[in-house]
């Protein structure tokens, strides 16, 4: 009886051994699958239109912006990392100037503002006479240094799509126009009674 019981003991740690070794065998260890495979099979392909990718790109790109004010502000502005932070504010805008930060500055200046969080942003066209013009409109959200919100304004930003020259395929730099502006205004006549 006593043969019988090791012998059906070692059996049954034979059978959970070999169905261990099984299990090992038949599956693919999470490095092998990431050393075997490659972008098609692992991340299916997003498709975005035109309207969509510009949606994005003009997101980060504020978002960017503003990040780099903030970062801007909290330094002493006199150093050379405080140079380096406003000459990569510049390369955002097609042609800036002086006045290009000055009202985004001074809105962020005097909220004490630490981060920013863009919200809700779209794109869109407004026509001028005969040229169309750019604009994203959005919501930002700004924050102390105790990450609490200090509201939420509407703001818009005019940007620009201008064709690199790329011998091999069309490529766009993006830039902004204006930064924190309002829409043009259109041409109208006030109503009312006039003398």
């Amino acid at each position: 009886m006593k043969k019988i019981n090791n012998f059906l003991l070692l059996a049954i740690l034979a059978i959970t051994f070999a169905a261990c070794n099984n299990k090992k065998t038949d599956s693919v260890s999470d490095l092998d699958k990431l050393r075997n495979s490659n972008n098609t099979k692992s991340y299916p392909a997003v498709q975005m239109d035109s309207m969509q990718v510009i949606n994005s790109i003009t997101q980060q790109k504020v978002q960017e912006l503003l990040d780099l004010s903030t970062l801007y502000l909290t330094g002493n502005r006199n150093t050379e990392i405080d140079t380096a932070i406003y000459s990569q504010m510049e390369s955002y805008f097609h042609k800036p100037d002086s006045l290009t930060f000055k009202k985004l500055l001074r809105e962020l200046d005097s909220l004490k503002v630490k981060s920013v969080k863009v919200n809700n942003l779209n794109v869109y066209k407004e026509f001028y006479k005969k040229d169309t013009l750019d604009y994203a409109r959005f919501n930002v959200e700004y924050f102390d240094d105790k990450k609490k919100s200090l509201g939420t304004f509407e703001k818009n930003a005019q940007y620009i799509l201008l064709l690199t020259p790329s011998t091999m395929q069309k490529e766009f730099k993006f830039y902004f126009l204006d930064f924190y502006s309002a829409p043009l205004k259109k041409d109208s006549t006030s109503t009312g009674v006039t003398r």
